[in-house]
């Protein structure tokens, strides 16, 4: 059965963002995370070895621990608690209570 031309299509945006996908992940992983491989020469495979290459990226060159077993990131610090609006603050109030009575 042959596939019709929108499903050759369909397919080949998928290869296409894998491919991207992969590429992407190369470029933007840090140096001395990537293993097995030095990143440009990773950058190389995925650019050279189109859809075989990500498959390795994925497999050997992508750094272990990238998902949910990171420590999350430190909380800045909490700010002080102060007023959020002008209408929580108790000096501007006081003000435009000032200001309207000097209209009157």
């Amino acid at each position: 059965m042959a596939y019709s031309s929108g499903m050759s299509v369909v397919l080949g945006l998928a290869f296409l963002a894998f491919w991207l996908y992969c590429l992407f992940d190369v470029i933007t992983t840090p140096d001395n995370e990537t293993r097995n491989l030095p990143k440009v020469l990773w950058v190389l495979i995925v650019v050279v070895v189109v859809g075989f290459g990500g498959l390795l990226w994925l497999l050997l060159g992508r750094p272990r621990g990238t998902g949910a077993t990171q420590a999350p990131p430190e909380r800045p610090a909490a700010r002080p608690e102060g007023p959020r609006g002008p209408d929580d603050d108790p000096d501007f109030l006081r003000d435009l209570e000032r200001r309207m009575r000097e209209e009157d």
